[in-house]
């Protein structure tokens, strides 16, 4: 305690010195927290929404914006596809699976997403209450959408035209919750399943002349297909198969993420390398702050050895504050790195979109700690080898 206490004292006589310090230190660790939290996190998400799916088909545009609409359900569509192209695709002897999806509408922000059971499936999706949907207007809510909306089985709701929030009330389509998801830690968590007729319907209407339900459900369309391959062979023709179509597109998602992380991953480098540098501005502030300190407990330092204290005590005077404002660093940089990660995370629940948790540990985390550690250990260790090596008759002689 009074090792402490001494070096507590000393470390307040230069308080500017000490909070430039601590800042530096402080914030290199809570931009590397964040960093690795918010990276492991999104990458995790990003690769296990996409797992099974070996293509997507969809209409002409951008395939990323493809990827980021028919699997995360973070982007608009491209556009949709005749519901033909649906039957003429899982009639190729490449095509082991494909689960068509119709969007258009959304629910407090939530998607309502027409498809069929295997959509479920492939995600590993369990019910906790209720059955899935037998007729259209029924719906199967994710464990996210439950939760936040409050919507149990039996309820009743409105999907809302577009796929963010602000649209016009579909008031005259009712959906019934049919039944309620365990939560997956997928995308399914956050979305509104329903049949496809469902979303048909409340865009059809109820056509009551025969004639004019025919021209209807011929210009029936879906938006996007997730298709899993049937064998090896697939990867290399059946993309160029779909891109022959003049109204398809094919987009593999295994693809347009590298191309994602390409150029995410220069963004969070960047990050790094910004961490790194304050880290490393920390040490050299700390360095000259020990430095300075030595040179002004000269005289201390030297009483303190004429009284019996060892070189090894002195020398852990400094190495003892380093080390208690590296710790004291370490405490506020990863408040204020979890503190950001929260925010964040809560900003993207609000979008409705990939989920966030400062409660996520990462073993990665445990670099930043023994980073902090050792700046302050390096920055301390010439000042502590100086003091231990003092003469004391000299510096005496000179007080």
């Amino acid at each position: 305690m009074n090792l402490l206490a001494i070096v507590w004292a000393q470390a307040m006589r230069r308080p500017l010195q000490t909070v430039l310090s601590l800042v530096l230190l402080a914030l290199g660790v809570a931009t590397l927290v964040f960093v690795l939290l918010a990276q492991t996190q999104l990458a995790r998400q990003v690769t296990r929404d996409a797992q099974g799916i070996d293509l997507v088909v969809g209409a002409k545009g951008s395939p990323l914006q493809l990827i980021l609409a028919a699997v995360y359900h973070v982007d608009v569509p491209t556009g949709n596809v005749p519901l033909a192209a649906v039957d003429k695709l899982r009639a190729n002897r490449y095509v082991a699976q494909a689960i068509p999806l119709a969007l258009g509408d959304n629910h407090r922000g939530f998607r309502i997403v027409g498809s069929e059971p295997a959509l479920i499936e492939h995600y590993g999706g369990r019910l906790v209450a209720g059955a899935l949907w037998r007729d259209r207007m029924q719906a199967v809510l994710g464990a996210t959408v439950a939760r936040e909306t409050g919507l149990a089985v039996g309820a009743r709701f409105f999907g809302t035209h577009g796929l963010a929030t602000g649209g016009a009330v579909h008031e005259d389509a009712e959906y019934r919750v049919a039944g309620v998801l365990a939560p997956t830690g997928t995308v399914l968590d956050r979305l509104i399943l329903t049949d496809l007729k469902s979303v048909w319907f409340v865009h059809e209407g109820e056509a009551n002349d025969p004639e004019e339900r025919k021209v209807l459900e011929a210009e029936r369309e879906v938006t996007a297909l997730l298709v899993r391959y049937a064998t090896p062979l697939a990867a290399a023709l059946l993309p160029r198969q779909v891109n022959a179509e003049p109204a398809l597109m094919a987009a593999v998602p295994a693809n347009e993420l590298a191309r994602l992380f390409a150029v995410v991953g220069v963004g969070v480098d960047t990050m790094r390398a910004f961490g790194g540098i304050l880290m490393g501005a920390a040490l050299l502030a700390l360095f000259v702050a020990l430095m300075n300190a030595l040179e002004e407990r000269r005289y201390d330092l030297a009483i303190m050895r004429l009284l019996g204290a060892s070189r090894a005590r002195v020398a852990a005077l400094l190495l003892v504050e380093a080390w208690l404002l590296a710790a004291t660093a370490l405490a506020v940089g990863f408040a204020l790195g979890l503190l950001a990660v929260h925010l964040v995370g809560a900003w993207l629940a609000q979008a409705r979109s990939f989920g966030l948790t400062p409660f996520a540990w990462t073993p990665e985390l445990a670099l930043v700690v023994a980073a902090a550690l050792a700046t302050a250990t390096i920055a301390a260790l010439v000042p502590a080898w100086r003091a231990s090596r003092m003469d004391v008759h000299a510096t005496l002689a000179q007080g």
